[in-house]
């Protein structure tokens, strides 16, 4: 086996359903606006413009942060399986470089939605683990279920 042939993915099974590595993206993703809305109203409340605006913020870094990686990750399983350490690693980095710069800059001013800000991160991270988990644990099994059973009666 060359190098060349080491690195080609299989070719996907007939009726192999792809979408799987991004099923879950949706019901995150509007989970995500909710939770950007709801922050910008409490924060607004309570610190007002800055408040809201530090909050959305705050709630859709994570967010977006998040959004990337499954899509980077999906792409890359989807190339080939050996590709999503590298990426993901990689990925990892650069995320966590640029989020760090973000909080060193934005922590030391003076803005007045930083506390806002923060606690939008907080509640962005908290609400995609707790629906990703919810979804894994409820959504994915019967989804699962369902495509090997059609699957099966293919064969």
């Amino acid at each position: 086996m060359t190098a060349g042939e080491a690195m080609t993915a299989p070719a996907p099974a007939a009726g192999d359903d792809e979408p799987w590595r991004v099923r879950h993206l949706p019901t995150l993703l509007v989970t995500s606006a909710v939770v950007i809305v709801v922050g910008a109203v409490v924060g607004g409340l309570t610190q007002g413009g800055a408040g809201a605006v530090g909050a959305a913020v705050g709630v859709a870094l994570p967010s977006a942060s998040f959004t990337l990686s499954t899509v980077v990750l999906a792409w890359a399983d989807k190339q080939n399986p050996r590709l999503v350490l590298p990426f993901g690693v990689g990925l990892y980095v650069m995320k966590y470089s640029l989020l760090a710069a973000a909080m060193i800059l934005i922590g030391t001013s003076e803005w007045p939605g930083l506390v806002p800000f923060g606690w939008g991160v907080a509640a962005g991270i908290v609400a995609w683990t707790g629906v990703h988990i919810w979804w894994l644990v409820r959504v994915w099994p019967r989804w699962r279920d369902r495509t090997i059973d059609r699957r099966t009666a293919v064969e």
